[in-house]
């Protein structure tokens, strides 16, 4: 193609012709985008997807992502007929099998969510799998989950099916045309140099696999994708696997198997990948793959010997090893940049690209041309990772392990290994030496519990930390506690405007003196929750904001892509600031010997400056965990000696477990859990936090939900079995019918029962005091119904002076 037939400018021009990019480019010409463009540095499918295994099965880890692969599946099924294109699909399900009793748990726990998100699965006995899957050594197979639905496809075609599919509304493609630039014009995408031409464009899509974190750094985007080797070995034609079967997973095994061509293919995700050196792979890597590794192989092989006796006689005609590209947290990256407006990344597929591509490119596509997803994606958003954590080092270590946990039974509280401590925290030493259970959160090393008990082996029965947590809730109810809140975010919004913008970008009323708090959210056009937060207007000049840990990048990116004329400078001083929480009756005490005045005289949900000891600090009088206390900041330099003051003081440390259990008790609500974008204040209980009187943006929305009536579905739930172990995700069920499921779910301590919050379906919202079931893998368990929250509900412990 000369390069005279390139455009000077295209509305949207799509990166990668891998599976990602195909599908981009032809939901972008379904929506009406036909001048979008695809630009392959080689040739289609050349990079990871040609030599995918193809599988699609549809069940994810929430409801959202399930709906990209069921998407992806309606599509794979119907393009043959749209483009006359064969696809490849066989539709042949997949069978799950467990071989220990924890696995078999895991699996229960999967077709539960299977129930909940409208999947087709079964729980099912040894014999009935072996009857599907006859070439099965089933001797050590306890049971088995079996999903009809599931299937495979031929990637090559598929992409080939996309792209005439694409080609027939408009669109075009580009074959051996290297991108060698990124331009960008007021911090938003302008261009996109080629090795032909330069060529204009209002948005541009990476879907470079293997290749991203090079692509992004053009735009100055850091995208944590690191690649790793990935094995599969395919057999000469073996006697019983002539016709399709389905998949097979032996995650205990840590396999998955399927007939192909005749004979049998045997792929792995073993339990530490093998990462690889991104020069290694080079510019140029096309229809290529990496040596065998038979030594690698080998403890897979042996797994494949115990599970297919027939491979003692097969022959083998390859190992193949293609490499896959991985992200820190084993989810794929989707969605646009914040810090580069107009950029759109679909990449890390973390090997599903083929089964999610389909929904995948869509959801992309959908995000172009409307300006949002079709429905919420945070947990694959792109501003989900801290810039410049990830290091090529961190991502060597951690891509390894992220391979491996793709069939490690996913526990409640199971943890990264690796990549650890990469951001420093002013009270990492004191954690330390107080026993400090860790979690990750954002590249942060949050203290999930303390002591020696915290750190025993995982289990789907009370957890190991059950009863530290209940001596640090005690703490919290009847003493002193406290919790390190400085990896929440904290934002600065300074400037003459600033109450006006603030306004203007949140629900409630911001208008308030200097020195009072306020709770708000804040939401997009169509009234859904973008952000949860809490605000304190320092002066009149000058607001606080307080916000999730992981929500620092995409809250302050949703900021500017707002203020507009507005004058205000949004600042990030989450570095600059650490903030520790002094929660429980015995608080007052401990600041009146350290003669803290100013914050004794507070009112709940006011602030104030005060020091402590000599360090300056701000207090705020509020309380996510439901007893009196103060959230009280100061430079991250000062945070050892505050902490040890107020451990001085008698101060017991407490960690999120304990926090999570308090504030589900007093249902307050976490962002990502009980709510996201796709919930309306309306929903969850909100509209108090609501200030109707001003001019915010999703006010519209709001109003026009409340004229429908739209109703508060998030309730409480108390369990009857104490021994019930809820974690979030579960099916409701009223009678034969799922009614709803938890959102959040830990055992209240001060209540002395698990609690879990239930969001319901609409029109199925139990009346306070009514009987459900809570389903937590095959078993359900009575519940009662709550209207508000089970521990002081009318918030007098918090507010006590």
């Amino acid at each position: 193609m000369s390069s005279a037939s390139l455009p000077a400018h295209a509305s949207v021009v799509v990166v990668g012709g891998g599976v990602m990019g195909c599908s981009v480019l032809y939901h972008l010409a379904k929506l009406g985008v036909t001048d979008a463009i695809l630009l392959e540095r080689n040739k289609l499918t050349s990079g990871t997807t040609w030599h995918s295994a193809a599988q699609v099965r549809a069940l994810r880890s929430s409801r959202n992502l399930t709906e990209l692969i069921r998407y992806s599946i309606s599509l794979y099924a119907e393009l043959e007929e749209e483009t006359g294109q064969a696809t490849g699909w066989i539709n042949k399900g997949s069978l799950s099998i467990a071989t220990t009793p924890d696995r078999m748990v895991h699996i229960e726990r999967q077709a539960a969510l299977a129930q909940l998100f409208g999947v087709e699965a079964e729980v099912i006995g040894r014999g009935a799998a072996e009857e599907r899957w006859p070439l099965m050594n089933a001797s050590d197979v306890i049971g088995a989950v079996w999903s009809p639905g599931d299937g495979r496809v031929s990637p090559s075609d598929l992409c080939a099916a996309l792209v005439k599919g694409a080609r027939a509304r408009g669109a075009a493609i580009f074959e051996d045309t290297g991108v060698t630039g990124i331009l960008t014009r007021d911090r938003k995408i302008a261009a996109v140099e080629t090795d032909r031409r330069v060529i204009q464009c209002d948005a541009l899509v990476l879907c470079t696999g293997l290749w991203s974190r090079e692509a992004g750094l053009m735009a100055h985007v850091d995208l944590p994708v690191w690649p790793c080797e990935h094995f599969y070995l395919l057999t000469k034609p073996v006697p019983g696997a002539e016709g399709n079967l389905p998949t097979l997973s032996d995650h205990d095994g840590h396999l998955y198997i399927r007939d192909d061509s005749g004979g049998l293919l045997i792929g792995c995700f073993e339990p530490m990948g093998k990462p690889i050196d991104p020069d290694r792979i080079g510019p140029d890597f096309a229809f290529q793959l990496l040596p065998e590794d038979w030594d690698h192989f080998e403890p897979m092989m042996t797994n494949a010997l115990h599970r297919l006796p027939v491979l003692e006689q097969a022959e083998v005609k390859m190992l193949l090893n293609g490499p896959e590209s991985f992200t820190p947290d084993g989810g794929f990256i989707l969605g646009e940049a914040p810090e580069v407006p107009g950029l759109y990344l679909g990449c890390g597929m973390n090997s599903v690209g083929v089964a999610t591509g389909g929904g995948a490119g869509m959801a992309l596509a959908k995000t172009i041309v409307d300006g949002h997803p079709p429905f919420d994606l945070s947990e694959v958003h792109p501003a989900r990772f801290p810039p410049g954590v990830f290091t090529a080092d961190a991502l060597t270590a951690r891509a390894p392990e992220v391979l491996g946990k793709h069939y490690e039974i996913a526990y409640p509280g199971r943890q990264w290994t690796t990549a650890r401590g990469l951001r420093g925290h002013p009270l990492s030493e004191r954690f330390r030496q107080d026993g400090a259970l860790l979690g990750q959160v954002y590249g942060w090393e949050r203290p999930l519990a303390f002591g020696d008990a915290a750190h025993a082996p995982l289990t789907f029965g009370r957890p190991p930390w059950f009863d530290q947590v209940a001596s640090e809730v005690k703490a919290a109810h009847t003493g002193a506690a406290l919790f390190d809140l400085s990896t929440f975010g904290t934002i600065d919004v300074e400037g003459p405007e600033a109450s006006r913008f603030l306004d203007h970008v949140c629900a409630n009323r911001m208008d308030r003196p200097p020195g009072r708090a306020v709770y708000t959210q804040m939401l997009n056009d169509r009234g859904g929750i973008e952000s949860d937060l809490t605000a304190v207007r320092i002066w009149e000049t000058r607001y606080r904001l307080s916000l999730g840990s992981g929500a620092v990048l995409r809250d302050v990116g949703w900021l500017k892509r707002h203020h507009g004329e507005f004058d205000v400078v949004i600042r990030d001083r989450t570095e600059e600031i650490a903030t520790i929480g002094l929660m429980g009756p015995d608080s007052v005490e401990v600041l009146r010997r350290l003669g803290a005045e100013n914050l004794l005289r507070l009112r709940y949900f006011t602030s104030a400056e005060d020091e402590i000891g000599g360090i300056p600090v701000r207090g705020t009088r509020l309380s996510f965990v439901g007893e009196a206390g103060w959230e009280m900041s100061c430079a991250s330099g000062d945070a050892v000696r505050l902490w040890d003051l107020l451990r001085g003081q008698g101060a017991i440390p407490a960690g999120l477990y304990a926090q999570t259990s308090m504030r589900i008790e007093k249902r307050f609500l976490s962002y990502g859990h009980d709510m996201d974008t796709d919930t309306s204040p309306l929903d969850v209980g909100l509209d108090f936090a609501i200030g109707w009187d001003t001019d915010f943006l999703g006010r519209e929305a709001l109003e026009r939900q409340r004229e429908t009536g739209r109703e508060n579905r998030l309730k409480s739930v108390i369990l009857e079995d104490v021994d019930a172990c809820p974690i979030g995700d579960e099916p409701v069920w009223a009678g034969d019918r799922i009614i709803g499921k938890t959102t959040s779910a830990a055992f209240g301590h001060r209540v002395g029962c698990p609690v879990a919050l239930v969001m319901f379906a609409p029109g199925s919202v139990p009346e306070a005091g009514a009987v459900v079931d809570v389903q937590i893998a095959s078993r359900r368990v009575r519940g009662t119904v709550h209207e508000s929250a089970v521990f002081d509900p009318l918030g007098t412990r918090m507010k006590k002076s």
